[in-house]
C-alpha cells in the first residue's frame, strides 16, 4: 500500500495540482485584498461613503444603529452581513476571471506547440518485392 501511495504522490498531475493549489492560494489572498483594500471602497465611495464591510441586517437581538458587524455579532445578534457577502462575491468573479483567462491562454498555448501529425509516409516495397525485382533484373 506504501509504494501505490508513493507512485501516486509521483505521479506529474498530483504535484502539479498541489502546486496550483499552493499558488492558488496565495492569489486568492491578493484578490481578497484587492477587493477589500481597493474596489470596495470606491464602491462604497460611489454610493455616498457607504463602509460595505459593516453592512448587515439584524434577524433578531437587540443591535444599536451604525454599531459595526463584529460588534452586533459579538452581541449575540443574529445578522446577515450582506458587505461581507458582496466582497466574496467580488472575489470570487475576479479569481473566476483571470482564471478563465490563464486557461483559455495556455490551451491556446498548448494547441500552437501540439504539431499535427503528419501523414504516414507511403510504404516502399517489402523485402520480398525488392527480392524479387533484383532477381528479376539478374535474369535478364
Amino acid at each position: 500500500m506504501l509504494s501505490e501511495f508513493r507512485a501516486f504522490i509521483a505521479k506529474g498531475n498530483v504535484i502539479d495540482l498541489a502546486v496550483g493549489v499552493i499558488i492558488g492560494a496565495a492569489f486568492g489572498a491578493i484578490v481578497k485584498s484587492l477587493t477589500d483594500e481597493i474596489i470596495m471602497p470606491i464602491v462604497g465611495a460611489i454610493f455616498g461613503n457607504i463602509d460595505f464591510s459593516d453592512r448587515y441586517i439584524v434577524l433578531s437581538g437587540e443591535v444599536a444603529p451604525g454599531t459595526p458587524l463584529a460588534a452586533a455579532r459579538e452581541a449575540g445578534a443574529n445578522v446577515i452581513g450582506l458587505g461581507a457577502f458582496a466582497s466574496v462575491v467580488i472575489n470570487f468573479v475576479i479569481l473566476a476571471f483571470i482564471i478563465f483567462l490563464m486557461v483559455r491562454y495556455v490551451n491556446k498555448v498548448t494547441a500552437k506547440l501540439a504539431k499535427p501529425e503528419e501523414p504516414a509516409a507511403p510504404a516502399g516495397p517489402t523485402e520480398i518485392e525488392l527480392l524479387a525485382e533484383i532477381r528479376d533484373a539478374l535474369k535478364k
